[in-house]
């Protein structure tokens, strides 16, 4: 049984002293922010809302106690828990992780990640929250991986069937970025400037995927579809933006297909998928206008520099920041 408040990872503030004459009077910083103490308690079937450093969660009491975890002392009424003025129960760990910790405890299974550095984090906070079947099939994965296996940086699934990409999408935390390239879905002969556009397109996929391969799901579509070469952009398992970069132009006598690199446009829509990351929260207003029209901004070059890229994610993380 887990009583003991530091134990359990319960958020506590200190307790500051306010000195007024002769007189000392004690107050809590967190009740001067809104924050405060409560107890959960309730039937299986109440739902809770969590802020596990700065990820939002929501589900049962009746899937936080399922096991004999720290979360079940944590949930069961039997000690106090840190909830914000807006009745978010704060909890200061790894949020990304801890959505892997919630379908464990539901369903008694969950898809692992496939790196050895997210399956040690998630080992970790397996551990804290003392998921102890949890711990055991991710010290059982990391095994059968091999301690001198060598990993590839970046792994990205090619799409075999619609229900394979739906199943991929669906079941993923990640946002999502797909590519269909498929240069003989094309029933007409390339404008001259079509085949160098196309390679772009395939150069930027790879180096986005490079970049944020840890943060976003990439696809690649290389089968399906009557597209040529369409970007695709999820999040919370919804598509939430595309830019095709495939027209029909009429020349003189017959019709051609032009191929395009709208390259400020990928980069702005892969932007707002990363604003996503949050499982239960959608990208307010003002985080979304940070990133629209970034790239236009510096010509129809769009974004020529991995500067201004960092710029544009500074901003994005600055503005987020603010928000929690």
């Amino acid at each position: 049984m887990y009583t003991d408040e530091q134990e359990c990872g319960i958020i506590l503030e200190d307790t500051p002293l306010k000195t007024i004459g002769a007189e000392v009077y004690m107050y809590n910083s967190a009740e001067m922010s809104g924050e405060h103490k409560t107890v959960i308690k309730g039937n299986s079937a109440k739902y809770v809302k969590l802020n596990v450093g700065g990820s939002l969660h929501y589900t049962t009491i009746g899937t936080l106690t399922k096991q004999d975890t720290m979360l079940r002392a944590m949930f069961s009424g039997r000690m106090e828990v840190l909830t914000d003025s807006e009745g978010w129960i704060l909890i200061d760990r790894n949020g990304q992780y801890f959505g892997y910790i919630v379908n464990y405890l539901r369903d008694g299974t969950v898809a692992l990640p496939d790196s050895r550095r997210e399956l040690l984090d998630l080992l970790q906070e397996a551990k804290y929250f003392l998921v102890q079947d949890l711990v055991k099939l991710v010290e059982a994965h990391l095994k059968r991986l091999g301690k001198d296996d060598v990993e590839p940086v970046c792994r990205i699934p090619l799409v075999t069937s619609q229900r394979e990409e739906q199943s991929l999408i669906s079941t993923t935390v990640k946002p999502v970025i797909k590519l269909i390239c498929n240069r003989h879905n094309n029933k007409y002969s390339y404008t001259p400037n079509s085949d160098d556009n196309f390679l772009k397109n395939l150069e930027l996929f790879d180096k986005l995927a490079l970049r944020f391969s840890g943060r976003v799901l990439f696809l690649k579509d290389v089968l399906g579809s009557s597209e040529i070469c369409c970007w695709s952009f999820y999040g919370h398992n919804q598509k939430i933006a595309e830019v095709c970069c495939t027209s029909i132009v009429y020349g003189e006598q017959k019709k051609h297909t032009k191929v395009e690199f709208p390259e400020a446009k990928i980069y702005e829509e892969a932007l707002n998928c990363l604003l996503y990351e949050s499982r239960h929260s959608r990208p307010d207003a003002e985080l979304m206008k940070a990133t629209r029209g970034f790239g236009t901004n510096n010509g129809a070059a769009g974004y020529q520099s991995d500067e201004e890229i960092e710029e544009m994610l500074d901003r994005v993380r600055t503005s987020n920041n603010k928000k929690k």
